[in-house]
């Protein structure tokens, strides 16, 4: 049997779990207030900083589920995520549009990979 393992563990949820060769992480947001852009750049280096802590990194991701607040910033998330992620190491991907934690969160990124 895999063992569970969690880290940045509080009342309610876990940053990252593992278990077995696969990483989950939590919902990550960037600086409420900050532009979408800006937003998607503060979630992503909080995406590349906690697979790095597992030994992992953004070419093993195998799927993302992204929430816009407005599917109206759809293109200016895509511009950073675009810029971000590996050619030829894209994952899975969905994007949805939903009404997020606070107004003030515009964009929220959901992340499964694999262990490097």
């Amino acid at each position: 049997m895999s063992e569970i393992t969690r880290k940045h563990t509080g009342p309610r949820m876990s940053q990252i779990v593992t278990h077995g060769d696969t990483i989950y992480l939590a919902g990550q947001v960037g600086t409420a207030g900050a532009s979408v852009a800006q937003q998607t750049k503060d979630c992503l280096e909080k995406i590349d900083a906690l697979l790095a802590e597992v030994g992992s990194d953004k070419t093993r991701i195998l799927q993302t589920v992204i929430w816009l607040a407005d599917m109206k910033d759809f293109a200016e998330m895509n511009e950073v995520w675009d810029a971000w992620v590996p050619e030829g190491h894209t994952p899975a991907r969905a994007c949805g549009e939903a009404k997020l934690a606070t107004p003030e969160y515009l964009v929220e990124f959901i992340v499964t990979a694999a262990k490097a």
